[in-house]
């Protein structure tokens, strides 16, 4: 009589025999055996504490160029932090050496210049848990809206809930800005979002073992708690800091004296004010003297100028054009941008001020109704000119399409 051979159950007393060569294996113990596997090659795929891959600065800014387009300044900086933090996780501590400490960094630069990106392109290559969180949701204990702590409960997620990868990855907190203190003078209603969001954020920064809830959400006390170690976790934060460029301005007119103050003054770069970014300055913004003191390293991202965006919509591994590109020829269609469709493209972005951003959304506008028509149409090659991407931003002229 047919039976399994693994677990012994007669074909009678299963769903299903399956049948081999010398043997059976029933429904049951199928399941079973998917079961130890999926977690073997779980526990296969978890992050490799011990044989980190030691990246040089120079090799994490070349992969950095591949995706990022300028901010040579910005990149190098975030290299070498990478890698000082890989160099810190393969420390071997003795009682007899120095401890290196971690350089939380801050990265301040307009809307559109790539502080995002950055952060996600080098998510590309770690080899540590890394995950990115938006400040604006953040509110003191006790308020509607995320405690600090679930900042850590992302990180934990981004390493399956193991704790040991996790106090040894990184954090990028973007709209840092937006929990800047609302002014200096105390009122009856409190800064929910803002001091109070700071002050939490200080023993995260610095490192401390902080009680984390798993699941996220508000804290209560019969919820189980993981505590995590953010000591060997490095935080890198981002912001556009609107407006800072008059803290920087008012310092700079200020502090300069003597017979030759007014020629410093008048060789200053006033279009790009953002370049003689100081601490103080983020003090006047209103972050807290503490918190500024545990992101020592500040780097600013320039403003992106005409050849940038040029060389932005094309270049790139995974530039928005080559992003068209693939979608069409998907769908088995040939297209093609005119150059003077890029040049208004781009013109466009200029007038608009938005950066890298606002090239993404002029093309979405230009590109919407051939993504719509195109499938259906049977058409295999298509060509976008300067008069259909004009046509497409000005809603009161026809639409035209150079198809053939």
């Amino acid at each position: 009589m047919d039976k399994c051979s693994f677990c012994g159950k007669e074909k009678k007393d299963t769903n299903l025999l399956i049948a081999g060569m010398d043997g059976h294996i029933c429904d049951h113990c199928i399941e079973q055996a998917y079961a130890i596997v999926e977690e073997e090659l779980k526990r296969d795929s978890e992050f490799d504490l011990n044989g980190l891959k030691l990246l040089k600065p120079k090799e994490i800014k070349e992969f950095l160029d591949q995706y990022v387009i300028g901010q040579d300044q910005a990149k190098r900086i975030l290299s070498v932090a990478v890698y000082n933090h890989y160099k810190r996780l393969t420390q071997k501590v003795t009682s007899d050496e120095t401890e290196i400490e971690k350089s939380n960094i801050i990265l301040v630069g307009q809307t559109g210049t790539g502080k995002t990106l950055l952060a996600r392109t080098i998510a590309k290559m770690l080899h540590v848990p890394f995950t990115i969180v938006d400040a604006t949701v953040l509110t003191e204990a006790g308020y509607v809206g995320e405690d600090i702590e679930s900042l850590l409960t992302r990180l934990l997620q981004a390493a399956d809930y193991n704790v040991e990868a996790a106090e040894r990855g990184i954090v990028f907190i973007d709209e840092l800005d937006k929990i800047a203190r609302k002014g200096d003078n105390p009122s009856i209603t409190r800064d929910v979002s803002g001091e109070g969001v700071q002050q939490g954020l200080l023993k995260l920064l610095e490192g401390a073992i902080v009680n984390v809830p798993p699941q996220g959400g508000r804290k209560h006390p019969e919820q189980k708690m993981i505590p995590v170690n953010t000591k060997n976790i490095l935080f890198v934060c981002g912001g556009a800091f609107d407006g800072i460029e008059k803290k920087i301005a008012k310092r700079l007119n200020t502090s300069v004296v003597g017979f030759g103050a007014q020629k410093l003054v008048d060789n200053l770069d006033r279009e790009n004010m953002l370049q003689y970014i100081a601490p103080q300055d983020l003090k006047s913004f209103g972050l807290i003297p503490e918190i500024i003191g545990r992101l020592p390293v500040l780097a600013y991202l320039e403003p992106l100028d005409r050849k940038a965006l040029r060389n932005i919509l094309t270049e790139p591994r995974n530039s928005i054009i080559k992003q068209y590109l693939k979608l069409f020829k998907l769908d088995d269609i040939e297209l093609t941008f005119e150059e003077e469709a890029l040049e208004f493209i781009v013109d466009k972005a200029v007038e608009f001020n938005l950066g890298a951003r606002g090239l993404r959304s002029i093309c979405e506008s230009i590109m919407i109704d051939a993504m719509f028509d195109s499938p259906s149409d049977g058409i295999k090659d298509l060509v976008i000119s300067r008069d259909y991407a004009m046509n497409k931003l000005d809603p009161s002229s026809a639409h035209r399409l150079k198809a053939s």
